[in-house]
């Protein structure tokens, strides 16, 4: 019988293999996360809400299916991120507001995970309402790092991200807008990807047609990762901005073996600082491509509107989503929160106007440049994790950033510009702390995305294994 520590430090794939066997059954991977979770998460507190019963209810049903009927997934269990609803299990969104709060319906993000024999047995961390990049909140508490419980996680994805790397999840949800499954990625030495828009179906509770926001997949390696996006993947009526699933699997596309021609690798892409050992790490990881027989150059397009631009279609989202909650709720809501949401309120049509214009922009020069190059590398994100009591990166290589969110600009550049990215293990800093390579493609892109990804891992070599909390 394998033993919970071997079934732990498999591959998702290699375990989906199993399932479909029958050599193992989803109720003894549930088993040996409960195990972890009991062991571990009291140390880094990355999924604060369980739902073991409800999982070995779902195991049990499909069960009952002939093994080849149980899905892309086959049984694998799923962690899903607390602003997603899952039906009879408490969703807080790491809010106050909504602290006791029970969905009745599931999410169609969640939904199709479960369709495709993901088992979902818990919730992660986020920041309040998914809002900044250092996963804490007053219903639950912080997210700590795995690699060294004094420093942050990240975010919003941040629970999902130390889940992975500590050995609590093989599969776990996220989403992102600037850069909220990138960042944590990064921070915790795992993988997380930003499809293009409409890839995932997603919740559209109070707008139809956000394009900020993408739901999308993380885990510890780039196998691993596309094995749950090919699961995630479908067009569906309440998302009418979802896209049929094509008809390549993803995980075969990352085993293709496709390399890139020619990518460009930048240290800042001209609009940010960027600590010297995070651009030294990823710079030579980016250079290592050059085995495969990749050309790599030093080069990047001209995002040089993306600060703006950001800071006014982000605020006008919150607005969107949050201000009732602002009405109702003002007491129970964090200044951060409160900011955003006022910031969108404060908008003139006019701020929107050149706001849009500006990101058709930025999304055709990169578009442009992309054609000249395969992919665009860089880091993703620009210092290596910060203590946890900071909210947020204040200053970085003597700039002294606007506001909260500005150090995220080497990602929210990319959304902005529409593009697919993924964050990449690709080093470890003087104090052992992970940096993560940003690998960006074209929209639609995510095919090459993922085969050049998995050449470099491989090229790489990096242990990506769960490990144990390093408590400081």
């Amino acid at each position: 019988m394998t033993s919970h520590d071997e079934l732990i430090d498999a591959r998702a794939t290699e375990l989906v293999a199993r399932l479909r066997k029958q050599e193992i059954t989803p109720l003894d991977l549930l088993d040996a996360l409960e195990a972890r979770i009991a062991a571990i998460d009291k140390k880094i507190n990355a999924l604060p809400t369980l739902c073991f019963a409800r999982a070995r209810d779902h195991a049990r049903r499909l069960m009952q299916k002939p093994a080849a009927e149980r899905g892309a997934l086959a049984g694998m269990p799923v962690a899903i991120k607390d602003l997603t609803y899952v039906a009879g299990v408490r969703s807080t969104s790491g809010s106050r507001i909504f602290a006791d709060f029970v969905p009745d319906q599931t999410d169609v993000t969640a939904e199709r995970l479960e369709a495709e024999g993901g088992i979902i047995y818990a919730k992660s961390n986020v920041p309040e309402f998914g809002a900044g990049a250092n996963t804490f909140n007053d219903v639950f508490g912080p997210t700590l790092n795995p690699w060294n419980t004094a420093m942050s996680a990240a975010g919003s994805s941040g629970g999902a991200a130390a889940a992975l790397a500590s050995g609590m999840a093989w599969l776990a949800h996220g989403s992102d807008v600037g850069g909220s499954l990138r960042n944590p990625a990064s921070f915790c030495g795992v993988v997380g990807m930003r499809p293009t828009v409409g890839r995932v179906a997603a919740p559209r509770r109070y707008t139809v047609d956000p394009t900020l926001s993408v739901e999308g997949p993380m885990a510890r390696n780039i196998g691993d990762m596309a094995l749950m996006f090919d699961a995630m993947l479908g067009e569906d009526s309440r998302d009418m901005l979802s896209k049929p699933r094509p008809a390549q699997s993803f995980l075969n596309a990352a085993r293709s073996g496709w390399k890139p021609k020619r990518v460009a690798y930048s240290r800042d892409l001209g609009i940010t600082p960027v600590d010297g050992e995070v651009a030294e790490i990823t710079r030579a990881a980016a250079m290592r491509l050059a085995e495969a027989g990749v050309i790599v150059e030093e080069a990047h397009p001209d995002f040089s509107e993306a600060h703006e631009c950001f800071h006014v279609l982000r605020a006008r989202d919150f607005a969107l989503k949050l201000a009732h909650h602002l009405d109702a709720h003002p007491d129970k809501l964090n200044p951060d929160v409160i900011w955003n949401i006022e910031a969108g309120l404060k908008l003139t049509m006019r701020d929107i106007v050149r706001a849009e214009h500006q990101r058709a922009k930025l999304a055709r020069r990169l578009d442009s440049f992309l054609r000249d190059y395969d992919l665009l590398l860089c880091p993703a994100t620009i210092v290596p994790p910060f203590p946890i009591e900071q909210r947020y990166v204040a200053e970085c290589d003597g700039h002294r950033f606007a506001n909260y969110f500005e150090w995220l600009a080497i990602v929210y550049a990319i959304t902005l510009a529409g593009a697919c990215a993924l964050s990449l293990p690709c080093g470890f800093t003087r104090d052992n702390l992970p940096v993560g390579l940003q690998i960006v493609a074209p929209a639609h892109g995510e095919a090459k995305l993922l085969a050049a990804a998995m050449t470099l891992e491989h090229i790489l070599g990096l242990d990506l294994r769960p490990i144990e909390p390093r408590v400081s």
